[in-house]
């Protein structure tokens, strides 16, 4: 039972997401055009403004809604580097615990036991070396935010790994999304905050405590 509840809330609350056209809002070019009214918002109710912004960061991340990389923009257009790093770095990561343990309340225990003997060599590797491969792909752009939280859920990762090893792991790329809110009108795509090289920097840092696990091991 409520399991069934948890999930009626999860899709109703995603369904008013887009009836009511807020995702149409979570776009760049809504952004731009929105800001100037935002930013005054936020000169006069500065602590309200940010009690909001980190409310439905959290919500759109728990409810693995699309937006969260505008919203990291956003961030850094309305609070600056140090202010929005922070707040973007917090709820981005309490979002993304909310929705690692709804999918393991929802699914996991389901999916282990249908595929347990089949998933017995990933569970135990997860539970072996799991901080390490979840550092990985928080760093790797290419393994999307939402799906690395879902799928996570389904493994005996502890909950608390997951949080601070997801602080730590999406800490440079969240580091980057803001910064390019500071300059938001300099920002043509959401695709071109991320150069190649810096990609590329990004999936070598995730690959290295792997090496470095692999090494140690054969030492």
């Amino acid at each position: 039972m409520k399991k069934a509840l948890l999930l009626l809330l999860v899709l109703a609350l995603a369904a008013a997401f887009f009836a009511s056209g807020l995702h149409r809002q979570l776009d760049l070019d809504a952004l731009k055009a929105g800001m100037g009214s935002f930013a005054a918002w936020r000169e006069a109710s500065p602590l309200l403004v940010a009690a909001l912004y980190f409310a439905a960061y959290v919500a759109v991340t728990a409810l693995s809604l699309p937006g969260a990389a505008v919203m990291t923009l956003a961030g850094g257009a309305l609070f600056g580097l140090g202010w929005g790093l922070l707040i973007v770095s917090f709820a981005s990561t309490i979002g993304a615990t909310l929705a690692f343990l709804v999918s393991r309340h929802l699914l996991r225990d389901s999916v282990q036991a249908r595929f347990g003997e089949r998933l017995k060599a990933i569970n135990d590797g997860i539970a072996r070396d799991g901080a390490f491969y979840l550092f990985s792909l928080r760093l790797v752009p290419a393994f999307p935010f939402f799906l690395i939280n879902l799928l996570m859920g389904l493994t005996p990762i502890r909950t608390r790994t997951f949080y601070w090893v997801s602080q730590l792991g999406m800490l440079p790329g969240t580091l980057v999304y803001v910064n390019a809110g500071t300059e938001l009108g300099a920002v043509d795509s959401l695709a071109g905050v991320l150069s190649p090289g810096l990609v590329a920097s990004f999936v070598l840092l995730g690959l290295f405590p792997l090496l470095a696990r692999w090494l140690l091991a054969r030492v």
